[in-house]
């Protein structure tokens, strides 16, 4: 079939779109609330963190194992992409060319064919011999469309072209290089030539749509094949690098159980170390384990040496204590034997008394000194049972007879809370911690002296409670230190030592317990907790009766 010779109507062509610039309302699209508010203006705010400073903070926080993955992975992404675009340009650009060389054979036998067989509508350009399916050939004449078919790229069959690519077609040169037009049916690459036919111009154009699906389909296996080999990369990389780690980590779990350990004491047992397969030289991970290893030998040299400095200096302490009571001893003596025997004036009586407060302030204070010797050698506690509230309330009763100023008051229980520990080395703890509430409060505060038990913990609790005037929150943690003095920090006026808390400590430490202050002026609680020992049942009189 032949389609009739249609003229080019101007109605056919489309209307020129008026600029913008000419358009009243060009100028009404640009309304001030639309424009952007400008930054720094005044009274605004400082603008948020930029991104890439998010970024880096977000990154900083990441495992190196993570680091590492998302830095593996990312690069894989990125040449992934870079070869992904690459591969698409190249085929695009090939397949392109391939398309110009195809439409060249299309256009050339289209010619000829037009040229053998003249006007002849029937035997037009898409007949000719070897047309692909999808080809368009139009023949033209100033001012008319003679005929214009397609080959359906389905069945083969010619359908003739619309109206609406009329005017498409005819804007294309004559002898110009291809150039590609949006039909009705499709995106074309159409060429112009002289019909040596009809005398008019013959147009052949071959689709672009297989072109497309094929890089379409090129997109999504590239795409499928990246993602598969960012997803393996990623699982063999993890594992990878998790077993490459893994000497690092353990080198971490080494040196976290040192940081834990409780080195305080001085103690030269740091038996921690890094396995020889994690301290390999050569390696990052064993570079690190050897320089771990190095450091804890000496750590471990150095707590040796402050032990054995400290055990000599303790052994000093306790021959010098040992080896002062007795002059001390004779001076008291001798002091007390002039007092008796001769007669002073009042002002030498006095300097005598002075003699032999100071000598036996000095007694104490090496007997102090040779108590905490001892204690710091680890002896052994001479343990029996000790009715912990019995011995408070004694105690107690004493200081309300001995120091009237003060309120005493002790609140144990009626039953027996009997602990296992030394009588003595328990009645110096809680000797010690009513005379430091006497010493550092003032006349007329009251000392609470209470004892309980805690079932939850199975221990008994001994708490020194005083209304005074409290301890300054800087001086707190330094109460139990060694020859601390603040008297600054509560109003007592008594000359201490600073021997009797840490003496209290060590003693309290030593029966495997505890001691601990709070403070607040008008409340000052010394806590001592002390484990109660295990109730055995009593044994059956009768052995149970077997089968």
């Amino acid at each position: 079939m032949s389609q009739a010779a249609r003229p080019l109507l101007p109605s056919d062509a489309p209307e020129p779109q008026p600029d913008a610039a000419a358009r009243p309302d060009a100028e009404d699209a640009a309304t001030p609330e639309a424009a952007p508010s400008q930054p720094g203006g005044p009274g605004q705010e400082s603008g948020p963190v930029p991104l890439s400073a998010r970024l880096r903070q977000r990154f900083g926080r990441l495992t190196l194992q993570r680091k590492l993955l998302l830095a593996l992975i990312g690069s894989l992404a990125l040449i992934c992409t870079v070869i992904g675009l690459l591969l698409n340009a190249g085929m695009r650009q090939a397949m392109a060319s391939q398309l110009h060389e195809q439409l060249d054979f299309a256009s050339e036998r289209a010619a000829t064919y037009s040229a053998q067989n003249g006007r002849d509508a029937s035997s037009g350009p898409l007949f000719a011999p070897g047309q692909a399916s999808g080809t368009l050939n139009a023949r033209l004449v100033p001012g008319y469309l003679i005929s214009g078919a397609v080959l359906d790229s389905k069945t083969g069959e010619r359908k003739d072209i619309t109206d609406a690519d009329v005017l498409p077609l005819s804007s294309v040169k004559v002898d110009a290089p291809p150039v590609v037009k949006h039909l009705s049916i499709g995106d074309y690459l159409l060429s112009a030539q002289k019909d040596p036919g009809s005398g008019g111009v013959l147009i052949t154009g071959l689709p672009l749509a297989p072109n497309e699906r094929t890089l379409a389909a090129l997109g999504v296996l590239t795409l499928t094949i990246s993602l598969a080999g960012l997803i393996a990369i990623g699982l063999v990389g993890s594992m990878i690098i998790r077993r490459s780690l893994a000497p690092l980590q353990r080198v971490s779990a080494v040196a976290s159980s040192v940081a834990n350990a409780e080195l305080e004491s001085g103690t030269a047992a740091l038996e921690a170390r890094v396995a020889p397969r994690d301290s390999i030289p050569g390696t990052e991970s064993g570079e690190v384990g050897r320089a771990l290893n190095a450091l804890l030998d000496n750590v471990g040299s150095a707590f040796a040496v402050r032990e054995a400095s400290e055990a000599q200096m303790r052994r000093f302490v306790a021959d010098a204590s040992h080896e002062l009571r007795t002059p001390l001893s004779a001076i008291r003596g001798y002091t007390e034997l002039i007092s008796a025997t001769e007669h002073f004036s009042d002002d030498g009586q006095r300097s005598l008394n002075r003699v032999l407060e100071q000598s036996t302030r000095m007694g104490s204070l090496v007997e102090n000194l040779l108590l905490l010797a001892r204690l710091d050698e680890k002896h052994h506690v001479k343990k029996a049972p000790v009715d912990l509230g019995k011995l408070a309330a004694e105690i107690t009763e004493d200081f309300a007879i001995t120091a009237p100023s003060h309120h005493w008051t002790p609140k144990v229980p009626d039953t027996p809370l009997v602990v296992s520990g030394d009588a003595s080395a328990l009645r110096r703890v809680i000797t010690n911690l009513l005379a430091n509430a006497r010493k550092h409060t003032s006349e007329g505060n009251t000392v609470t002296v209470s004892v309980a038990r805690d079932a939850a913990t199975h221990q008994a609790v001994l708490r020194v409670a005083d209304t005074g005037e409290g301890i300054a929150p800087d001086f707190l943690p330094l109460v139990f230190k060694r020859f601390t003095r603040a008297d600054a920090a509560r109003s007592g006026a008594d000359g201490t030592t600073g021997l009797g808390l840490p003496i209290a400590k060590a003693i309290v430490e030593s029966h495997d317990g505890t001691i601990d202050v709070t403070s607040a002026p008008g409340n000052t609680v010394f806590e001592v907790r002390l484990p109660l020992p295990l109730v055995v049942p009593p044994k059956p009189s009768t052995p149970p009766k077997t089968a």
